[in-house]
């Protein structure tokens, strides 16, 4: 039979990796997230400079 106190540290211990894991994952996604909005500033910016520089050849 298992103890009421090996099996509370057994539960903390799965807590706290849940928690570690979701704090992991949640900052890949915060990261991820960040990254693309970068992406599509950069994509943005050099799509207003190419259509700039038609404007001026015209």
């Amino acid at each position: 039979m298992v103890s009421s106190r090996r099996l509370a540290d057994l539960g903390y211990k799965m807590v706290s990796g849940s928690m570690i894991l979701l704090t992991v994952y949640g900052g890949y996604l915060c990261s991820a997230r960040v990254y693309r909005y970068f992406q599509r500033q950069r994509t943005l910016k050099a799509a207003a400079k190419d259509q700039t520089s038609e404007m001026v050849k015209d």
